[in-house]
């Protein structure tokens, strides 16, 4: 249930992101990949996917803990 949840909510902020574009409270941290070429930027924020996905992890281990 969790799992579907968390999918719904990063789809809301996928689209969300896609319709007014970054949100320039996250930087881009040293390890995210960013390839720019002519007319195009590929950007992959592998080092902020970590990091968030560690804060995920405690805040969902800590509500577990809560009940």
């Amino acid at each position: 249930k969790i799992l579907i949840i968390c999918g719904a909510v990063l789809i809301v902020i996928g689209v969300l992101l896609s319709l007014f574009g970054k949100i320039n409270g996250i930087p881009r941290l040293p390890g995210d990949i960013v390839i720019r070429r002519d007319g195009f930027t590929f950007y992959f924020p592998i080092v902020t996917s970590i990091i968030l996905s560690i804060l995920l992890t405690l805040i969902i281990v800590a509500v577990k803990k809560l009940r």
